[in-house]
């Protein structure tokens, strides 16, 4: 196994180990590449596969489907099976799936195509979350690992516009096999009871949220909703510049350059930790709401830069938050084991609303009005959560 090593009577901690943490970050980075690149991958299907408007935020919004899926799966398996064998077939039906995409190129095909790419990203981008969430510190943890989600998002912003829709998969593929070559260092099993123990008592930080069971439920549906705004704003976003006559340079350079705030986002994070967790949650997505709605009445330079860079810090800060809100409610963390599940839904379900207000005939003014609701919608949610630990005192230093 994995972490049965032991120093002389005292368990080791793998999950802490350098190892084990830069696959798990790695896994992770690679599982979110759709996600974070549908504006190019969007672009690109109807610049270089001849698709629709509507039929790309189909194709990706199967993709982030079937990541939800391959993540709700993970989170069923991965305390009863071999977490690297998890790990083999999700990157099996990666590359396989990618592969296909190459030759087969209509509609119908290419969708279920992204839907099972999407399956196996997903199942092996929630074994990821668990080794994170599994490490003595998982804050510090989720904190790297968006700490390199913004820098990969630049980088892939920058770079998926210069390539040809087949080096694109091509590239899906190589990262993918890349998780397969260091999958020794990932953790195979949990933790036992020895060494959770052992965690426990060197744990920094000890928190407990009485609160009653179905509370992380509910935050997973508010995170859902949080990404569904993600979603159906991220995959537009440069679809609708354009046809408001943005200059495709600008746009792209906007974009990439956009990405450098997601680190933004995680450093103002960490100030605000001081004021608790909902406080900041409350207004972040307040904010969300009103960048993403603000581009409603038409799109030019000056709104999109100020859009999309305060999109960016948001999105990394608003993860933080609620991550770490579900954490202390889900110390267990059979339910964080979903986030990339929820994450991956959401992201389903927003491409494809949005789509349907432009089949619709809203345009893109109703894509941006119905995205930027449905973060506020996740703020009230969290803000009947909070009434009710203020009314029942359940942790009245955090809740405050």
């Amino acid at each position: 196994m994995a972490n049965d090593s032991t120093e002389g009577d005292t368990p080791v901690i793998i999950f802490d180990g350098w190892r084990s943490l830069i696959i798990a970050i790695y896994m992770a980075l690679v599982g979110y590449t759709v996600m974070v690149s549908v504006p190019v991958l969007s672009t690109a299907l109807v610049a270089m596969a001849g698709f629709t408007e509507v039929q790309v935020g189909r194709i990706w919004g199967a993709d982030l489907g079937g990541f939800s899926a391959g993540a709700v799966l993970s989170a069923f398996l991965v305390a009863r099976v071999n977490r690297r064998k998890l790990v083999l077939f999700g990157v099996l039906l990666s590359v396989v799936s990618n592969a296909s995409c190459m030759v087969l190129v209509d509609y119908d095909q290419v969708l279920w195509l992204r839907a099972t790419a999407g399956v196996g990203s997903g199942i092996f981008t929630a074994v990821a979350v668990v080794s994170l969430g599994g490490t003595t510190n998982p804050v510090r943890a989720f904190n790297i690992l968006l700490f390199g989600f913004a820098i990969s998002t630049a980088l892939e912003l920058h770079f998926f516009p210069q390539l040809e829709m087949n080096q694109i998969y091509l590239l899906f593929i190589l990262l993918a096999l890349l998780c397969a070559v260091a999958i020794k260092w990932l953790p195979s099993r949990p933790l036992n009871t020895e060494e959770l123990a052992h965690q426990k008592s060197i744990e920094e930080v000890a928190e407990n949220w009485r609160v009653p069971g179905y509370f992380p439920i509910i935050c997973l549906v508010a995170v859902c909703f949080t990404y569904i705004n993600i979603g159906g704003y991220y995959t537009y976003i440069e679809l609708a510049a354009l046809a408001d006559g943005v200059a495709a340079d600008w746009v792209g350079a906007v974009l990439t350059a956009s990405s450098v705030f997601g680190v933004v986002g995680c450093i103002i994070a960490l100030f605000c930790s001081r004021f608790g967790l909902f406080k900041p949650l409350f207004c972040s997505l307040l904010l969300m709401g009103t960048v993403v709605v603000m581009l409603a009445g038409g799109i030019g330079k000056i709104n999109i830069v100020v859009s999309l860079f305060a999109f960016m810090a948001l999105w990394t800060f608003i993860d933080v938050f609620q991550s770490g809100m579900l954490s202390y409610m889900d110390r267990k963390g059979s339910l964080v084991a979903l986030l990339p599940s929820v994450q991956g839904f959401g992201q389903f379900v927003g491409p494809n609303v949005a789509a349907s207000a432009l089949e619709f005939g809203f345009g893109y003014r109703g894509v941006f009005l119905v995205s930027g609701a449905m973060s506020i919608v996740a703020m009230v949610i969290y803000l009947g959560i909070y009434f009710y630990m203020r009314r029942h005192q359940s942790s009245p230093a955090q809740a405050a």
